[in-house]
């Protein structure tokens, strides 16, 4: 797997063997990326069940001045710290070692906002719904932000989730990608 594009284009990302992770395809990261645009330029990004962290290091090199990455697979994080140690990332990036749920009460209790979050939960289980259910609330998600979900594309996910609004959906094989965002932000 390689980075698609921005300052580190081209460069490989170290990832975990076995079925335990499923990494994003370029497919859809390369759809999530033509969504944000020019949109992740500086922006703080949150990328959750990161795996080793494809997405959130694609965010980096486009331009996105920091990431938080959650995940808790031992393996994984392992992978994504030699990724940001070898991408020379490590001064932009934080990795919580944690289960997704309890990492995105913690980080609303601290009072961190996001300008971009990224969503890519195992899709055996309703973890994605869970997620989307969790960040309703809105506490997270900067102003003008964007939760950006991805899931087995027959999950049924929310159309309106508190103050989110599904704004986006499409399949992409097996896959489907769907966008949300605030509802004021949304008119």
């Amino acid at each position: 797997m390689r980075i698609r594009g921005g300052d580190l284009r081209g460069r490989r990302l170290q990832s975990v063997k076995g079925k335990v992770i499923r990494p994003t395809s370029d497919l859809l990261r390369q759809a999530i990326f033509n969504v944000l645009g020019p949109g992740v330029r500086n922006a703080r990004v949150l990328d959750l069940c990161a795996g080793t962290g494809a997405i959130g290091l694609e965010a980096l090199s486009r331009g996105a001045a920091e990431a938080t990455f959650v995940e808790n697979d031992r393996r994984a994080v392992e992978a994504l710290r030699s990724n940001l140690m070898r991408l020379d990332l490590t001064a932009r990036a934080q990795v919580v070692a944690s289960d997704v749920l309890l990492a995105l009460r913690h980080l609303g209790a601290r009072g961190d906002r996001f300008d971009y979050i990224f969503l890519d939960p195992p899709y055996a289980g309703s973890l994605a719904v869970h997620c989307i259910e969790t960040l309703a609330d809105g506490a997270i998600l900067g102003e003008n932000g964007a939760l950006m979900a991805q899931a087995l594309h027959t999950t049924p996910l929310p159309e309106r989730a508190g103050v989110l609004r599904q704004t986006w959906w499409r399949r992409y094989g097996e896959s489907c990608l769907a966008v949300y965002m605030r509802e004021k932000a949304c008119r």
